[in-house]
């Protein structure tokens, strides 16, 4: 049987079951291109698109499905799942709420939504969505209760704004982190250089530019590849990786003089581990220098979706993690809306 014989939407799910979605993809655009198929037939492309890898020519057909069929329920949805595969979280969100305002018992809109919002950072938003997805849910749930930012939204983060990172940060943003920790390492650690640096989130590289002239040796790690490759291309770094800085700094390695993280833990709520691991990979008399966002008592989520710590909570995990407050200053590492976002400079030493 072909995808002209028969019924086609079936065969065309045979054929992408068995792992021939390319071929169902080129019998239905055949199909469609003679005039032979509806929505049920163009959704059905999509997905064979989709399964085929080609998310760019999914997108495409699922758009100009939904300009035919702008109120058909399953066509929106399936829109929403090929942006969500592009990547394009908020529009996949819209889409995929717009898909269950047409129709509050589409299942399929439903998954995709609460996975749109895992993918956007937003766990609690995809626990509300009332999906039966249990893996999914016991992902989200995880989430909330590892009080830190999710690594798959953070990597997404920062691959978007790779390309126009430096001049966001510096022009926009105001971003000061790296010069308010070479000003504290000049208080804390005066006269030191040849150093061995681990420099955590990483990004492109700007705080190893402030950096550099202080090290004889210089690591970076990021979760963003997209970043990484734009830290490589400064030239500064003699090793970079595309890492989760927790598990990183937990597993064996060398030890360092100085540990970096200029606007890094903002993504951490509970920073024990972090203190702790690098309690073991700072070497002795090593410093361990970060930015973070003020808040007034523990650590708390703002609604940047960036977490803030209090000084007392600082001392008080420092100090369980059998490390001494070397530094503690008031700062504001970046203006947010032309306002200064305030903020502490610390340096902990072994």
């Amino acid at each position: 049987m072909t995808l002209l014989d028969g019924d086609p939407i079936e065969a065309a799910e045979a054929l992408i079951a068995s792992g021939r979605a390319a071929e169902a993809a080129q019998a239905l655009r055949i199909r469609l291109a003679a005039g032979r198929g509806g929505a049920l037939a163009q959704i059905t492309l999509v997905k064979a698109l989709m399964a085929a890898g080609d998310v760019p020519g999914a997108l495409l057909e699922a758009r100009e499905a939904a300009s035919l069929h702008a109120n058909l329920a399953p066509v929106v949805t399936m829109l929403g799942a090929a942006l969500l595969a592009a990547e394009q979280l908020p529009t996949a969100i819209a889409e995929l709420q717009r898909a269950l305002r047409l129709d509050p018992d589409d299942a399929c809109a439903r998954h995709l939504l609460a996975q749109a919002w895992l993918a956007a950072g937003e766990a609690g938003k995809a626990l509300e969505t009332g999906t039966d997805d249990a893996a999914l849910v016991a992902h989200a749930e995880a989430i909330l209760a590892a009080q830190r930012s999710d690594p798959g939204y953070v990597r997404h983060l920062f691959d978007q704004f790779s390309t126009d990172y430096d001049q966001r940060m510096r022009e926009h943003l105001h971003y000061a982190a790296p010069e308010i920790l070479l000003g504290l390492a000049a208080m804390v650690m005066p006269g030191r250089e040849d150093l061995s640096i681990l420099d955590l989130g990483c990004g492109t590289g700007l705080a190893g530019e402030v950096f550099k002239p202080l090290a004889a040796r210089l690591d970076g790690i990021d979760l963003s590849p997209a970043m990484i490759a734009r830290a490589k291309a400064r030239g500064l770094y003699d090793y970079l990786a595309v890492a989760d800085l927790e598990t990183a700094l937990a597993q064996e390695g060398p030890t360092y003089d100085l540990i970096l993280a200029a606007d890094t833990l903002v993504y951490l709520g509970d920073l024990a581990a972090v203190f702790q691991a690098a309690a073991r990979r700072l070497a002795p008399d090593g410093f361990f220098l970060f930015t973070v966002e003020k808040a007034q008592d523990g650590f708390a989520l703002g609604p940047k979706r960036r977490w803030r710590h209090s000084e007392t909570y600082l001392r008080d995990t420092a100090q369980s993690a059998g490390l001494s407050v070397a530094g503690l200053l008031e700062a504001a590492p970046r203006r947010e809306n032309n306002q200064p976002v305030e903020g502490f400079a610390v340096a902990l030493m072994k």
